[in-house]
Parts: C-alpha cells; structure tokens; sequence
C-alpha cells in the first residue's frame, strides 16, 4: 500500500508528533505508516484523511502487489 502522508504532513507544515497527537497514536506509528512497515487500520487511515481533509483514497492506494498474483488489479499500474 502506497500513501501521501508525508506529503501532505509537509503541506499542512505538520510533524509526525503533530499528527501523531490529532489520530491518537505514536509518533513511531507514523513514521512506520511513512516508510510502508506499517498498514494502517480502517480507523486509522479514516482519521488520518480527516485531518487532512480529504478522501482516503488520495491518502492511501493499493500497489499491484497487493493483490492475489492471479488477480487482474495484479497487473494494472498502482
């Protein structure tokens, strides 16, 4: 799963702490959302798009490699 959090973090002149204190999680759970180690929960990425007013699926987008091999999204760009 790809996502524009530190994009948007840099929009919004925002720190990880920042956004960590307004979705109620650590500092460290951003920057592992940032660095893909993490994949956020639906309430999660939720809050996260709300903060930065908008749509979750302009904050986060799902990769060919996330879909079964035999898949036709498989296959198609991220």
């Amino acid at each position: 799963m790809n996502n524009q959090i530190r994009i948007e973090r840099a929009v919004h002149e925002m720190t990880q702490e920042d956004l960590a204190r307004l979705v109620q999680v650590t500092r460290q759970t951003i920057h592992a959302l940032e660095t893909g180690k993490y994949i956020p929960s639906t309430v999660l990425a939720l809050k996260i798009a709300f903060v930065f007013k908008k749509p979750v699926d302009e904050i986060f987008s799902l990769e060919p490699a996330d879909w079964p091999e035999d898949h036709p999204a498989a296959t198609c760009p991220g």
